[in-house]
């Protein structure tokens, strides 16, 4: 079974190098409810590992991955705290 949560907030990161897109959503999370989903947009292929690394780091809940029509990755992070 696969979780698909509607993000409650979605960061645009594309085109972006790492550690951007990490540096983007760090500094946002915090603006959404616990539990709830932020997307991250990013096409460099460092976010697709750094970004669910980083969830283990801080114990946020990487949710899935899921590969966007015209390139990259939609990263869905659970805010734990």
């Amino acid at each position: 079974m696969t979780e698909v949560t509607q993000p409650a907030l979605t960061i645009d990161a594309l085109g972006k190098k790492c550690p951007i897109p990490i540096i983007m959503l760090a500094e946002q999370i915090n603006y959404v409810p616990l539990n709830a989903v932020v997307a991250v947009l990013a096409d460099d292929p460092a976010a697709y590992t750094d970004v669910p690394a980083w969830c283990r780091l801080k114990s946020h809940r990487h949710v899935g991955s899921y590969e966007l029509p015209d390139g990259g990755w939609a990263i869905h992070v659970r805010r734990n705290y």
